[in-house]
C-alpha cells in the first residue's frame, strides 16, 4: 500500500507520471514529495511508486 495525501492506495509499481495522468492532475501545476524528498518534474516518468511510500501532492491554483 502507498499513502498519498493521507489516503492508502494500492498503486505500487506505477510511475508518478502514470498516477498523475490517471487521476487527472495537471503535471505542470503540481509538486510531489516522496518520503520527505521533493521529486523533480524531470523524474516523474522514471520514478516508480514503491510499496510503503508516503507521497504528498500539492496542486497549485491560480487566483487573483
Amino acid at each position: 500500500m502507498v499513502k498519498i495525501n493521507g489516503e492508502f492506495l494500492d498503486i505500487a509499481g506505477k510511475t508518478i507520471s502514470e498516477y498523475l495522468i490517471e487521476t487527472k492532475y495537471d503535471i505542470k501545476r503540481v509538486a510531489i514529495e516522496r518520503n520527505g524528498d521533493i521529486v523533480p518534474k524531470a523524474e516523474y516518468e522514471q520514478t516508480v511508486i514503491a510499496d510503503g511510500d508516503c507521497i504528498e501532492i500539492v496542486n497549485f491554483v491560480g487566483g487573483g
